[in-house]
């Protein structure tokens, strides 16, 4: 990767993990599952009017939409409302990428390699510290809420696997139309049917501006700004290349998260989260060393597009020029070798 396109992946990074912090702000003005759904809606409106709808099975297109979209979004801000730290968040939501592996085994009959496995075994090593650590001094429901939503990543990655779509950026942006209505029902339900929209209303005061602008910046800087930019980095670069760099994501929450709002980590948790953020790049095939290994699959690594997972979202990796049999960036001009 070029020094320009390397510092492209950072910025989205920084503008994932920055999306966590904008989450904690926006749970001081909004209910979890109204901003959440608010979070969308502000996606859904011009993108059914500007954005054509990908080629692919609607059924593909709703359960990526319930299982990345509602179901993640909606439970990790419930667990960040509930008391999840949002740095921590953004640690234990990584757990998507080993849970995909497992269902892409369970449902897909996908083959687990060992390096795969041993990077499964060492993000739950993590998850367990952190777990322990955790019911020394808090409750345990917020993790447990934060796993659940990786587990709704994890379904949503399959889906995208299953559906194949021709234009993933599209694919992803066309996914904020399905959650806000089952996430206004759950708000409606759960936290009262006029609670959120009054809380809306206040936003536009003197006192409710952080929480418009933390919305402003879920919806626009973390999905449509950093998904271009990543979309962009996947069709020049193969998947393994650009996936790492998702990984700063938590660390830029972490440290924000620390810096802005006073979050300090523990030893303990620091540990468990450095663990499993090792578990996740072992399990993906990250190679320190740059020497080419076998190409990330789609929907098993980190793969977000938006914040996130991260909090973020995932698109489908689009295969790089050497999985598609073409010369990458660097190969023009040199001789092709076939291999038979």
């Amino acid at each position: 990767m070029s020094v320009r396109d390397r510092l492209l992946a950072v910025l989205v990074a920084v503008l994932w993990g920055l999306n966590f912090l904008a989450v904690r702000v926006g749970l001081d003005h909004y209910p979890p599952f109204f901003l959440s759904a608010l979070r969308f809606v502000v996606l859904a409106v011009p993108v059914m009017v500007f954005v054509p709808r990908p080629k692919v099975a609607l059924r593909w297109l709703v359960i990526y939409g319930l299982g990345f979209g509602a179901m993640q979004f909606g439970l990790l801000f419930l667990a960040i409302d509930q008391g999840m730290p949002s740095g921590q968040a953004s640690v234990v939501v990584q757990a998507a990428a080993p849970l995909t592996m497992l269902l892409g085994a369970l449902l897909l009959g996908e083959r687990i390699s060992r390096r795969q496995l041993a990077g499964v075994a060492v993000a739950v090593v993590g998850m367990s510290v952190i777990a322990v650590e955790r019911a020394r001094s808090a409750a345990l429901l917020p993790l447990l809420l934060t796993l659940l939503a990786a587990l709704g990543w994890a379904f949503g990655n399959i889906a995208s696997r299953q559906a194949r779509p021709d234009h993933p950026l599209r694919f992803a942006l066309w996914m904020s139309v399905v959650p806000p209505l089952p996430l206004l029902a759950l708000s409606a339900a759960m936290e009262g049917p006029g609670t959120g929209w009054r809380d809306f209303g206040a936003s536009f005061s003197a006192d409710g501006w952080p929480g418009l602008v933390a919305l402003v910046y879920t919806a626009l800087a973390g999905s449509v700004v950093g998904s271009g930019i990543w979309t962009t980095l996947l069709k020049r670069y193969e998947a393994g290349k650009v996936a790492p760099f998702s990984m700063l994501v938590p660390v830029v929450a972490v440290l924000g998260a620390w810096l802005a709002l006073g979050e300090q980590p523990t030893a303990w948790s620091a540990i468990g989260g450095t663990a499993v953020v090792a578990g996740v790049l072992v399990g993906t095939g990250w190679n320190p060393f740059g020497r080419r290994g076998a190409p990330a699959r789609e929907g098993v690594g980190p793969v977000p597009v938006e914040g996130g997972g991260e909090v973020g979202g995932a698109v489908p990796a689009q295969p790089g020029p050497h999985e598609r049999g073409q010369p990458g960036p660097h190969d023009r001009g040199q001789p092709r070798i076939t291999r038979r």
